[in-house]
């Protein structure tokens, strides 16, 4: 019973959410405001809100542009959880564009679709993701390329830092900024979330959506960690394989440290 009373609430919410800011959004698109840039990140507040996400931050968002954040990827939350902390636009695999409900969602929040198998492309699809950070847009990369269980950081694909690397020529001061940036899922209702359960937190690839999501609503209440970790200096000179290295090295010892922690509340 209490999951369909949560299923309605959640369902309410967000659709009346949709309905006041959706016709902005649109506006906002079609005529390039930058208010397209914030208001995905008042709708996913009211969306995490409504699932039971309860979202915690430590660290700081790096001030300085242009600026990639790259993120370790456990599920579709991950989305909502980064949306509702900053104002930022995500780098997706085309399939993506194609989901129900999630894959309107990345359209209207103007996310980069890049088809992975088409090297011909790839340059072009880079020299976008740069365009736009090079405009201010904060860029989100999940480096690992698929979601994870939750409980560690997959092997990260330094071919996907691409982008930063051409988004260099195009800043005033010769650098990109790649902040790691670790989502941590520690808790179910203040309580800390052990490594059994916390896959319940995680969507694998071969997970359906429906299913995950009523688990989500049924949990009820769950506890999202977001770190910001120092950011790397992306210059001319720098090497991809150096710098994926080294955020790989910060994303999984602040989601770590997050997993261990024993400060839920």
């Amino acid at each position: 019973m209490m999951v369909w009373v949560r299923m309605i609430y959640a369902a309410v919410v967000i659709a009346l959410a949709s309905i006041l800011l959706m016709p902005f959004q649109l506006l906002a698109l079609k005529f390039d405001w930058k208010l397209r840039r914030t208001l995905p990140r008042i709708w996913h507040k009211f969306a995490c809100h409504a699932l039971g996400i309860r979202v915690r931050v430590k660290g700081n968002l790096e001030t300085r542009r242009p600026l990639m954040l790259c993120v370790n990827h456990a599920s579709w939350m991950d989305i909502m959880v980064m949306s509702s902390v900053a104002d930022v636009a995500f780098i997706a695999k085309i399939e993506v564009s194609g989901w129900p409900v999630f894959g309107h969602l990345a359209k209207l929040q103007k996310s980069v679709f890049i088809v992975r198998e088409e090297k011909r492309n790839t340059g072009n699809q880079a020299n976008e993701i740069a365009g736009r950070m090079a405009d201010g847009e904060i860029i989100v990369l999940f480096p690992e390329g698929t979601t994870s269980d939750g409980n560690r950081l997959l092997e990260v694909k330094s071919s996907l830092f691409g982008a930063a690397a051409m988004a260099v020529p195009h800043s005033p001061n010769g650098s990109v900024f790649v902040q790691p940036v670790a989502i941590a899922y520690t808790g179910v209702h203040g309580i800390a979330m052990g490594r059994y359960h916390r896959p319940l937190a995680g969507w694998p690839g071969d997970v359906e959506l429906m299913p995950h999501l009523l688990d989500v609503l049924r949990m009820g209440a769950l506890d999202a960690e977001v770190s910001f970790g120092e950011p790397v200096d992306y210059r001319a000179d720098s090497k991809r394989k150096d710098v994926s290295a080294t955020i790989a090295q910060r994303i999984r010892a602040m989601l770590n440290s997050s997993l261990r922690g024993r400060d839920i509340a």
